[in-house]
């Protein structure tokens, strides 16, 4: 697994996201949460929606489809994805990223 992150954002909560090889740190703020993740394995995200979502890349890439139009972004690429539009990913292995989420309870601490 790549650990691009230091140590402070290590020791945050871990997030429950039920993926396999996904590492994700929690920071959870009143009204939105801002989640760290780490890919180890290819992901592939099937089609959902969700409130508002802004995301940059660290490394690796992301194929992602907004609204039935495929676009991908790489390292120092960050996008943005409005509240309730439908959208899917391919994630590739080595995939590094910071996502705001504007929701409080997108995912919840992991136990």
């Amino acid at each position: 697994m790549i650990h691009i992150f230091p140590e402070p954002i290590q020791n945050l909560p871990e997030a429950d996201i039920p993926l396999k090889g996904v590492k994700a740190f929690l920071s959870q703020g009143k009204n939105h949460q801002i989640i760290f993740m780490e890919f180890q394995n290819d992901v592939s995200l099937p089609e959902h929606s969700h409130d508002s979502q802004w995301e940059v890349v660290l490394e690796g890439r992301v194929d992602l489809v907004v609204e039935g139009l495929k676009k991908r972004y790489n390292k120092g690429d960050m996008f943005f994805i409005p509240k309730d539009v439908k959208h899917s990913a391919k994630v590739f292995a080595g995939y590094c990223s910071i996502v705001y989420f504007n929701q409080k309870d997108r995912y919840k601490e992991k136990k």
